[in-house]
């Protein structure tokens, strides 16, 4: 299954998550334009959250009820860019992208390819991404939050190196 999902300008408010045939299988709410933690909601209600932890780069990911589903942390990488998901029981996942590219690929164990995203420009505005699931262990909407963790990450790299 492919979703599509987007920021908006202002990191603030409801965004659509759209299937291949554009219809609306849920939506973010994008919470703060002064913050960047979001809750992703699929059509029969919030099913997980991402939100930044206190003074860390370390991406937060929650169920509804608020229990810890993972979390996601940048990996030092000199070529490319790395990132681990901590899933806990259900594994830790390598998110990593050849330096200049937008395509992402989500490994598992073994370095089987378990999912993928990239950001997309054309039928979104910037900050637009695709994901395409094939995890038997990751909900699609948990790895929403994960990609909008990576997107919060890099939006956070790039502010601190433009100043």
């Amino acid at each position: 299954m492919e979703l599509y999902f987007r920021d908006n300008f202002f990191n603030a408010g409801y965004t659509e998550i759209m299937n291949q045939e554009q219809e609306q299988v849920g939506h973010l709410d994008l919470k703060s334009a002064f913050g960047s933690s979001i809750d992703v909601f699929a059509p029969s209600g919030l099913i997980c959250s991402g939100k930044f932890r206190m003074l860390t780069n370390r991406w937060d990911v929650t169920s509804q009820d608020g229990s810890h589903w993972g979390v996601l942390r940048a990996r030092l990488s000199f070529f490319s860019k790395k990132y681990e998901y901590d899933a806990g029981p259900r594994g830790v996942y390598e998110v990593s992208a050849p330096a200049f590219s937008q395509e992402y690929e989500i490994t598992g164990m073994g370095g089987r390819t378990v999912a993928s995203f990239r950001r997309t420009s054309g039928w979104f505005s910037s900050g637009a991404f695709v994901l395409h699931n094939d995890s038997e262990q990751l909900n699609t909407y948990e790895l929403i939050a994960v990609v909008m963790g990576v997107h919060a990450i890099n939006k956070r790299r790039n502010s601190a190196n433009s100043t």
